[in-house]
């Protein structure tokens, strides 16, 4: 059984990287605009939403690994408004714990004014101290309050790597393949934001999803100098490449680090 789920996981769409990423994305409201592009899923289970996700090809879904289990079934809706149905059959995971897990779809998703692809950042891209980012989600709206109806949004500038491994931040434990946004106590990812995309725009206007949102403070979700930690997408561009290049089979599959799940199920706008 395990072979067959790891050709299914391997035979991705030859549209891995054709991105299409809309040069104005954002409003400044902190619900999202119905009339805006978002690469932005929710992955679901027992029909709740339980982390955010990114769609990065037709047949493809970006998130965080700790959102997966294999042994659950879930669903994954791509887009923000009328949510419909499609089937997702397997899943990769990436090695050495990295936060970072990869869903393929069992069909492609059919693109539209409002659900685009997001594109990745070159690899090994470094935002600067106080970069504008947003964060995108259907996360808790603050500590301990309720999941989000709609799609929201938040501008959380970057936190650069030597401040944030400073000992009243997050000191040691941020390794080199995170990256930190916001922290000024007021805005903040939450429970249910996991998974979810951090978007920055390029020179070129262009935005690209620089980060998967990892974890927040147990002391609470907008908690002064301990920002939304993010696993950074520009560590893993060789990684992703090696899961979703088409027709590419590694001779040593264990090297992807990859887990298989044939019971996920997807929905798509």
């Amino acid at each position: 059984m395990l072979s067959f789920m790891l050709l299914s996981v391997l035979v991705a769409s030859g549209k891995s990287f054709l991105c299409r990423c809309p040069r104005t994305f954002f409003t400044q409201s902190a619900c999202s605009n119905s009339s805006e592009v978002h690469p932005d899923m929710s992955l679901t289970y027992t029909l709740k939403h339980t982390c955010g996700g990114s769609l990065i090809a037709t047949n493809w879904v970006m998130t965080a690994a700790h959102c997966i289990n294999n042994k659950q079934t879930y669903r994954v809706y791509v887009g923000k408004y009328n949510l419909v149905e499609e089937e997702a059959g397997s899943l990769a995971v990436a090695p050495e714990k990295n936060d970072v897990a990869l869903i393929k779809l069992s069909e492609h998703v059919t693109l539209s004014d409002t659900v685009q692809l997001g594109c990745l950042p070159p690899a090994g891209t470094i935002l600067p101290n106080n970069y504008p980012c947003y964060i995108t989600g259907w996360g808790r709206i603050s500590t301990g309050g309720p999941i989000a109806d709609k799609l929201q949004q938040a501008l959380m500038p970057v936190v650069d790597h030597d401040t944030c491994t400073q000992p009243d931040w997050w000191g040691p434990i941020l390794r080199p393949t995170l990256l930190c946004a916001g922290g000024d106590g007021v805005v903040g990812g939450c429970n249910g934001d996991s998974g979810g995309p951090l978007n920055c725009k390029n020179a070129e206007g262009v935005w690209e999803v620089h980060g998967i949102t990892s974890f927040v403070s147990g002391l609470g979700c907008n908690y002064v100098k301990k920002p939304t930690v993010f696993t950074r997408v520009s560590a893993f561009n060789d990684w992703i490449d090696g899961v979703t290049r088409p027709l590419h089979i590694p001779a040593d599959p264990a090297h992807y680090g990859m887990a298989y799940n044939n019971g996920i199920q997807s929905h798509s706008e």
